[in-house]
């Protein structure tokens, strides 16, 4: 209804262009809104209160011009001046049962659109360095870019998903140093495992398979490998220099070779291991892209060389500076330590660039809440490269908080103390988990309830959604043990039949669904469509209390069955959108 209006909208607004009551080289913006009062119509929009000073005018003889410019058609009945200068729409109450003849012709692509046609957009999310499975509080940041992802694609936009592998700097070392430790166990060497190192149970897993798989090939006496090492924090001394020191003595002991057999087992594994996590979950991506890549292509430093021609570079206590604060970041940042070894942010820098070398028109990043204060830095890159950075949009996520009970989860995968993503699947389900991620906005907090995920009550949301659609189906299947004809086409001529307040109010619900799954996409809202499908299933669950489907009335039965099946064809598509089943037995 509400497109259909629009374009009689649009059409009023070319009259008026063409009587030159409005300007030719204004574009208004049109603002329409479903009326929250009958009483007020079905829509309203403030039109006549934005283009009247544009076109001195007053909004009440704007409106008064619009109405009289507006097509005649049936499908609206009514059109009403109100307060200052908003105008009511009244649409024709037959109007409303076209939605369910559009649902069932459209089926599974009901709802979409092309929006976005023409528009190519980079979605990168997740990103967790590879130094340990994923735990539960990525999964947010997983299902959320999944999701905006998938709703961007279904409103036209060519959307392209990719993972930015950390692949390089000193975390990896820390992981292949860990590992390497590990297999000196393995073989017997009694070495104090530093309190700065992965301490996870991955950890000694891989280890214990490169032993299975070399033997002592990599094996070193524990006295040259602790020979001169620092001290570290439980004996008084610096956790960081005494891992810093063990990663050089690994690179020193092993050489460059076997130091990269190590390096390239431990990312293979977990990286193997992420993969995998996230295709289970239902998270899929067109492009693993490497950081070492970066660098052995020299994009990294023909990004700084880039920069350094735009004159936002300068040497200062032996380390390479960019000049962000310059381009409204709160200080300088450092490219390139006084070892000669780029920083992360360099890297990050390079990145960015080859994104937009790529010719993307939208970059969408999915971060942590806690990388708030990486954007203006990123951002102030983007536009010492000259690139426009308003192409860049950062949507932050806050890590979701597990209880068990009143005792919340610790969550450290230095320590190894977490609940993986996979153990969470494991325990409340793919489809649960998908669900409460997306509930709430990316940036509000929010407590994981393990009990409710797994309860099957009302008060579960995902329960709650999925029961209308195997309702639904159970309807199905109680017509077909009846006996009863279901050629539901018979039906369609009937739709009128449809008057109680529970079935008017599953028409309005139904013909909003496009227009749900239209702001869900554009603003990278996905729980705008969580909402929806929560109370599109509220107002079946309530009319299936109140009325009888299988009615002896062939025609009133045909309708209700035309309308709960334009139901649970809506209930399917915005749950396949979200990545979770469509259940037909609960």
């Amino acid at each position: 209804m509400k497109q259909q209006l629009e374009a009689l909208i649009q059409q009023a607004i070319d009259t008026l262009k063409n009587t030159g009551v409005i300007a030719t080289d204004v574009t208004p913006k049109i603002n329409l809104d479903r009326a929250r009062d009958p009483a007020h119509g079905d829509f309203a929009s403030n039109l006549a209160l934005i283009l009247a000073k544009q076109n001195n005018s007053t909004p009440r003889v704007f409106a008064e011009q619009f109405i009289a410019a507006l097509p005649k058609n049936e499908f609206v009945t009514k059109v009403e001046i109100a307060g200052p200068g908003f105008i009511n729409f009244f649409v024709n109450p037959n109007a409303r049962y076209q939605i369910i003849e559009k649902i069932h012709s459209a089926g599974q692509q009901f709802g979409l659109s092309k929006i976005g046609a023409g528009k190519k957009v980079q979605v990168e999310f997740v990103s967790a360095n590879p130094t340990g499975p994923l735990h539960v509080g990525h999964g947010r940041g997983a299902v959320y870019g999944s999701v905006v992802a998938d709703l961007l694609a279904a409103v036209g936009f060519e959307v392209h998903r990719e993972y930015y592998v950390n692949d390089a700097g000193r975390q990896m070392d820390i992981l292949t140093t860990s590992i390497w430790l590990r297999y000196l166990e393995e073989c017997g060497e009694v070495i104090p495992f530093p309190s700065n190192a992965y301490r996870g149970a991955y950890v000694r897993d891989i280890a214990a398979t490169i032993h299975h798989n070399s033997q002592n090939e990599y094996r070193r006496p524990a006295e040259l490998v602790m020979e001169d090492i620092p001290a570290d924090e439980p004996a008084g001394g610096d956790k960081e220099k005494h891992i810093d020191a063990l990663i050089e003595r690994a690179k020193t002991l092993l050489g460059s070779s076997q130091y990269r057999d190590l390096f390239q087992a431990g990312l293979n594994g977990i990286l193997d291991d992420i993969k995998q996590d996230l295709e289970e979950f239902g998270v899929g991506y067109q492009q693993w892209f490497s950081e070492r890549k970066l660098m052995d292509d020299g994009a990294v430093a023909e990004a700084l060389h880039r920069l350094e021609k735009t004159g936002f570079l300068y040497q200062k206590d032996g380390a390479t500076w960019f000049a962000s604060s310059r381009l409204g970041d709160e200080k300088d940042r450092v490219v390139v330590r006084e070892n000669g070894q780029g920083t992360y942010f360099a890297s990050d820098i390079a990145y960015h660039m080859n994104k937009l070398d790529r010719g993307f028109d939208k970059i969408i990043n999915i971060w942590g809440s806690d990388h708030h204060g990486y954007i203006p830095r990123v951002k102030a890159a983007l536009q010492a490269l000259g690139a426009d950075e308003s192409k860049l949009s950062v949507l932050l996520v806050q890590f979701a908080v597990l209880w068990r009970g009143d005792e919340q989860v610790q969550m450290s995968t230095r320590s190894g103390e977490f609940v993986t993503l996979r153990q969470l699947r494991n325990e409340v389900g793919k489809d649960a988990a998908r669900f409460f991620y997306v509930m709430r906005k990316s940036e509000q907090h929010m407590d994981f309830d393990l009990k409710l995920a797994t309860s099957k009550s009302n008060d579960n949301p995902v329960y709650y959604v999925q029961y209308a659609h195997a309702r639904i189906c159970s309807v199905l299947r109680q017509l077909d043990e009846k006996g009863l004809p279901r050629d539901l086409s018979l039906g369609m001529q009937n739709l009128t039949l449809l008057t109680q307040e529970h079935e008017i109010n599953l028409l309005t619900a139904l013909s909003r669904y496009a227009e749900v799954l239209e702001k869900a996409a554009l603003q990278y809202e996905p729980h705008v469509l969580i909402h929806y499908l929560r109370d599109l299933a509220h107002d079946f669950h309530t009319y299936y209390n109140a009325h009888q489907f299988l009615v002896d009335d062939v025609a009133l039965r045909n309708a209700r069955l035309n309308l709960i099946c334009a139901v649970k064809q809506v209930l399917h598509n915005g749950l396949t959108l979200l990545g979770i089943n469509s259940p037909e037995v609960m």
